[in-house]
């Protein structure tokens, strides 16, 4: 079920666009290190026309199959070890590079409006929501400060919380 981005329409997917271009420009796509080499490709294809013409579930449904069966990665000690890469991978990937994605979209969209704060909310029913994203829900973040940290932190958890994580289910809406 794709995540319910109350404000994903024409206007902000034109921005996503523009974000996407900015960092396949720059080189800075997050791509998973676990796709197979011929997802690695066409990836940015795929995210593309997600944004252009569906949502997130399309852009899983592309990803799925398109894993390794394991991954390798050293543990704290210096040890290596393989490991299973979860069945949950597409769905995290395409979930959360959409949302981040739309939330970039949607900052640009919030300060070329001249909207002074975006409202964090839940666009996906999740089982056992974390506390630390439930306390987020309702509040307002800067469209600036997210979008700055967005851009920074790519691939990776964001200073301001937002999205919330993999399966978190945490965006944002204009007021």
């Amino acid at each position: 079920m794709p995540l319910n981005l109350v404000n994903l329409d024409a206007r902000t997917r034109s921005f996503m666009l523009q974000e996407i271009g900015r960092d396949i420009t720059a080189d800075i796509l997050h791509k998973n290190k676990n796709l197979i080499p011929q997802a690695v490709e066409a990836y940015p294809l795929w995210l593309k026309k997600a944004v252009e013409e569906y949502d997130d579930s399309w852009l899983m449904q592309q990803l799925v199959g398109k894993f390794n069966a394991t991954h390798e990665y050293t543990t704290k000690k210096g040890k290596t070890v393989v490991a299973p890469v979860s069945p949950k991978s597409a769905e995290m990937f395409a979930e959360g590079e959409f949302n981040r994605f739309y939330c970039r979209g949607l900052c640009l969209r919030a300060i070329e409006e001249n909207v002074q704060g975006l409202v964090i909310y839940r666009a996906k029913i999740v089982e056992t929501p974390r506390s630390e994203s439930e306390a987020k829900i309702g509040t307002t973040v800067s469209p600036a400060l997210l979008l700055d940290d967005l851009r920074t932190n790519i691939g990776r958890d964001t200073e301001l919380g937002v999205p919330g994580g993999p399966l978190s289910g945490l965006s944002v809406k204009l007021p």
